[in-house]
C-alpha cells in the first residue's frame, strides 16, 4: 500500500476519430509547422509515403519518411532520430501499429518536438499513451520508455480501420477488455497510475475509472457487430464504438488506473518459443482470465468474460495462440512473479501459484470450447 494523496490525469491534447481524416493530415498539422516526419510502419510506408508526399507538396509543405520494420530497439530509435534531426522537421508523425507508434513517440521526445500518432489498426491502446514498450532484435521484452507528455493529436481514419484485417480489431478488444479489471485491482490495492511519475506517484481520478469501466461495457455491447462491420470493410457505428473503446478508452483508463496481472501473463507468453506469434491483445485477453481466476472472482464474471472471448475469436488456451502447453512453457510464462505487476494484486503470488492458475485457465478455457 502506497501513501498516495494526489490524484493525476494524463491525455493526448486532441483525439479524433472518422472515415477520411489522413486526407486532412497537412490540416491538422499546420499548427505545429509546414515541416513533418513520419515514422511509417513497413506495410503501409510505399503507398502511404506517395500519398502524403502529394498532401503535403500541394499544401505547400515537407515531408520526410522513415521505414518501420523488424523491431522497436534503442538502436533502431537512434537511426530514426538522427535521420529527423538532419530535416529539421516541426513535427513528428508515427503511422502504422504499436511499435511503429512507439517509435515515433521516442523520436518527438528526444527532438522535443510535438507528435502525431496515426494508428492503421485498434488493436492496442499504445497510440494514446505517454510510453514506449522497448524490444530487442530476439522480440523480447526489455524497457519501457515513460515521457512527460502524451500525444499532441491521436488521428484515427475509421476507414483505415475497417479495411485493416479482422483480427487487430478482435486483439485490440483483448487489450480492452484487461482495462476494466486491471483498473479494479489496482484501486482496491491503491496503486499509482502511470502518470507524472517523473514528478511522483498518483491515484487514478473518478474520470478514469468511469472510463476504464464504461471501455468494458463498449466492447461487450458492440464487439460482435464492430467485428461483422471490420469484415464487411465498412464503417459503422458499433465499428466507430469499438474503435474508441480500443484505443482512447482503453489508452486512458490503463495509464490512468493502471495495469495489473492480466499484462504479465501477456509479457510471460511473449517469452515462450513461439510467443511472438499471437498478437498483443490475444495474450491479454488470455491474461484476463488467469487474474480473474488468481483473484477468486465470481464464476458468473469468469463465465461472461470466457463466453465474450469465444464470442468475437479471443484465445480461451494456449492452443489457441499456437503455444503448446507443456511445463517448460507453463515455468516461462510464471517466472519471476515478484518482479512483476502481479505485486499489484491484494495477495502474494510466488511462480509455483502463478503457473497453477495458467494451468487452470488453460484447462477451463478448453472445457468451455467443448460445451461443458
Amino acid at each position: 500500500m502506497l501513501p498516495l494523496t494526489s490524484y493525476a490525469w494524463g491525455s493526448p491534447g486532441r483525439y479524433i476519430q472518422g472515415a477520411g481524416e489522413l486526407d486532412r493530415l497537412a490540416i491538422h498539422t499546420e499548427k505545429f509547422g509546414k515541416r513533418a516526419f513520419a515514422v511509417i510502419d513497413e506495410f503501409f510506408y510505399k503507398s502511404f509515403t506517395e500519398r502524403l508526399n502529394t498532401l503535403y507538396e500541394n499544401a505547400g509543405g515537407a515531408f520526410l519518411s522513415f521505414l518501420y520494420q523488424t523491431e522497436i530497439t534503442k538502436e533502431l530509435i537512434e537511426k530514426a532520430s538522427d535521420e529527423a534531426s538532419g530535416f529539421s522537421p516541426d513535427v513528428i508523425i508515427g503511422i502504422g501499429g504499436g511499435k511503429a507508434l512507439d517509435t515515433a513517440k521516442a523520436v518527438a521526445s528526444r527532438l522535443s518536438l510535438p507528435l502525431v500518432i496515426i494508428p492503421t489498426s485498434a488493436s492496442t491502446d499504445a497510440p494514446t499513451s505517454a510510453m514506449s514498450i522497448i524490444y530487442n532484435d530476439a522480440h523480447e521484452h526489455d524497457d519501457v520508455y515513460y515521457y512527460i507528455k502524451n500525444p499532441d493529436l491521436v488521428l484515427v481514419d475509421s476507414q483505415i480501420i475497417a479495411d485493416a484485417p479482422v483480427r487487430f480489431l478482435v486483439s485490440g478488444m483483448g487489450d480492452a477488455l484487461a482495462t476494466v479489471f486491471e483498473g479494479r485491482t489496482s484501486i482496491r490495492t491503491n496503486q499509482p497510475n502511470y502518470i507524472c511519475g517523473e514528478s511522483g506517484s498518483y491515484m487514478r481520478t473518478r474520470t478514469a475509472a468511469a472510463i476504464a469501466e464504461e471501455c468494458y461495457r463498449t466492447i461487450r455491447e458492440f464487439g460482435v457487430r464492430a467485428k461483422i462491420a471490420n469484415e464487411l470493410h465498412v464503417v459503422t457505428d458499433a465499428l466507430d464504438a469499438v474503435i474508441e473503446a480500443n484505443t482512447l478508452m482503453s489508452g486512458l483508463g490503463f495509464e490512468n488506473v493502471g495495469c495489473a496481472a492480466s499484462h504479465v501473463v501477456c509479457n510471460g507468453i511473449t517469452a515462450v518459443p513461439g510467443g511472438d506469434k499471437a498478437l498483443h491483445g490475444e495474450k491479454v485477453a488470455f491474461g484476463v482470465i488467469c487474474q480473474l481466476l488468481a483473484e477468486n472472482e465470481d464464476m458468473k464474471l469468469i463465465e461472461e468474460v470466457i463466453r465474450f472471448n469465444l464470442s468475437v475469436g479471443l484465445p480461451v488456451t494456449l492452443d489457441d495462440m499456437g503455444i503448446a502447453p507443456t511445463e517448460e512453457n507453463f515455468d516461462i510464462i510464471s517466472a519471476n512473479p515478484q518482479e512483476t505487476e502481479w505485486t499489484r494484486e491484494p495477495f502474494y503470488m510466488d511462480a509455483a501459484k502463478v503457473k497453477a492458475v495458467v494451468k487452470t485457465a488453460h484447462e477451463l478455457g478448453k472445457r468451455y470450447k467443448k460445451g461443458l
